[in-house]
């Protein structure tokens, strides 16, 4: 089953701040995730219910996943030393 990958308005914005060869690499990254949203090296956030964080080198993407609705929400794109933050 495929899943449709949308971005909140705000992690848009953070991709779009992000230099363009890191722009490519999480584009692929989002790519992945829509054929498989639980793909190896991924990590279930402890303190939330259900987000999900890959890493894409020094960045990470925040996500959460409806299975019933097949549909993956990013929610950050960031840095890993600010993705957690507020």
């Amino acid at each position: 089953m495929s899943y449709q990958v949308e971005l909140l308005p705000s992690a848009y914005r953070d991709l779009k701040r992000l230099a363009k060869s890191i722009q490519v690499r999480i584009a692929v990254r989002l790519r992945e995730l829509a054929a498989d949203p639980r793909p190896a090296g991924v990590a279930k956030l402890t303190d939330k219910e259900n987000l999900w964080r890959v890493r894409v080198g020094e960045y990470r993407i925040v996500y959460e996943i409806d299975d019933g609705r097949a549909i993956v929400t990013v929610l950050r794109v960031a840095h890993r030393k600010d993705v957690y933050r507020g």
